[in-house]
């Protein structure tokens, strides 16, 4: 990664482009009743955290939805225990709102949530992910990968919450891989929101055959705060809130 694109990347770089949001009219025209208080469940990214999708959170709020954070600090976590935990997240929220929930997440946290919506699509509404390397994660950028295995190391010596090997070569692995590549279920739309100046993911990891796949000109670290992302995701959230679908089944 060339220095240039690490100063792209960097997080104050890219809240920069907050003052653009907040006067874009995407955000200035908030509609209270648009999402009638449909459930969203937020994935933040790797290495990040719920207060990273927090300007999210609030435009969803402004437009009648119920975000709520996945919990799962800093995802740097094991991926099935991840997914296993996003599971746990949906049925609470689910049951909270009284209907299937929305699921967003951001870069991994985006392939993550694919992950759940693959597993429990009884409980997915719709699903958006920001810059998510959905078809072949191991193909992110060196840096990205370097930095995951060296949790898998932490990992191995005993420091707890971190991926481990079996998250690159072993059954959660070869699992979660697996799961990555099938097609979500019909029920389930989906957006994929790309970048060609994405400085972290290849945008071609994005391109996810089962969504509506959507370019923006952000950088990866910059999706949450770029107006022409939420002006893609407030036509697909109408969209997906006003649809008709079965009540959830009690259990």
């Amino acid at each position: 990664m060339s220095l240039s694109t690490l100063a792209r990347e960097h997080v104050l770089f890219a809240m920069l482009g907050i003052p653009r949001l907040l006067c874009h009219p995407v955000w200035r025209n908030p509609d209270p009743g648009q999402g009638d208080g449909l459930g969203v469940l937020l994935v933040p990214g790797f290495a990040a955290a719920d207060l990273s999708l927090q300007l999210t959170s609030t435009w969803l709020r402004d437009r009648g939805y119920e975000p709520a954070g996945a919990n799962i600090g800093l995802n740097l976590g094991c991926t099935t225990a991840l997914v296993d935990h996003l599971e746990q997240r949906l049925e609470q929220h689910a049951d909270a709102t009284g209907d299937r929930v929305l699921l967003l997440g951001q870069s991994r946290g985006g392939a993550l949530a694919r992950l759940a919506a693959v597993r429990r699509p009884d409980l997915v509404r719709g699903l958006v992910m920001l810059g998510s390397p959905v078809v072949d994660p191991m193909d992110a950028h060196p840096h990205v990968l370097r930095a995951a295995r060296l949790l898998a190391r932490l990992s191995a010596v005993g420091v707890p919450g971190l991926m481990d090997d079996d998250c690159f070569t072993g059954s959660c692995f070869e699992n979660n891989t697996r799961a990555l590549a099938e097609p979500l279920p019909p029920e389930v739309p989906a957006l994929s929101v790309y970048s060609r100046s994405d400085g972290i993911v290849p945008w071609r990891l994005s391109l996810d055959p089962s969504a509506d796949c959507v370019e923006v000109r952000s950088t990866h670290t910059g999706m949450g705060f770029d107006p022409d992302v939420y002006t893609a995701l407030q036509e697909r959230l109408v969209a997906w809130s006003t649809e008709t679908r079965p009540a959830l089944c009690a259990v």
